[in-house]
């Protein structure tokens, strides 16, 4: 699905999408589920784009359906791999994932990435803009791109609605909100979240 001139989500990721940036450095935003590198790659191509030509790899947080194929895109690739910082021990299993997603790292394994960097302090990865939005997840990140905001999983789309992620699967709620609160006054058309349609902006946010 082409949401602007250089931004595609790519169909292959129902579920937890996966965003590509075909700008002067062509970016992926998440991996989604582990083995969907080489769905990912094919329809990549379609695009024109070949794996040497994958320059980075964003991360917004330690979800496995987030970070699942990051090590199999990177080996395949030579792109580098960026995550946040707090999120990084749970990435590389330094640190047991919270709540029910502990289990489900249990059914699901991630390849690691074999060398992954955290975003710069300044919150500027080129011609990306890189946002705290913890809550989610201690480290979750948005990613601004032009008038595109990568939601990550501080928000979810159903039937044209905007809405905050689940708490079930949020890490701290109330930090989620607040998060979103901080979102809010910056300037975007699209949010493109990992679950769910993405929106033109709205009442949400």
């Amino acid at each position: 699905m082409k949401i602007s001139e250089t931004v595609y989500m790519l169909d292959c990721t129902e579920g937890s999408h996966v965003y590509a940036i075909l700008g002067d450095a062509v970016t992926l935003v998440d991996t989604c589920m582990p083995g969907r590198a080489g769905a990912i790659l094919d329809e990549l191509k379609s695009l024109g784009v070949q794996p040497g030509q994958i320059r980075r790899i964003l991360l917004t947080h330690h979800d496995i359906d987030h970070i699942g194929s990051a090590g199999a895109l990177q080996q395949a690739s030579g792109a580098e791999v960026f995550a946040p910082l707090e999120d990084i021990p749970y990435i590389l299993g330094q640190k047991p994932r919270p709540g029910i997603k502990k289990y489900l790292s249990m059914f699901w394994k991630a390849g690691k990435p074999a060398d992954m960097q955290a975003y710069p302090e300044d919150g500027s990865l080129g011609d990306i803009q890189v946002i705290a939005t913890p809550g989610h997840t201690p480290g979750h990140v948005c990613l601004l791109y032009q008038d595109v905001l990568f939601a990550g999983d501080l928000v979810a789309t159903r039937s044209g609605v905007i809405k905050p992620s689940p708490g079930v699967m949020t890490w701290n709620m109330p930090l989620l909100l607040q998060s979103i609160e901080k979102v809010r006054p910056l300037s975007f058309r699209w949010v493109c979240p990992a679950h769910g349609n993405p929106l033109e902006r709205g009442s949400m946010l």
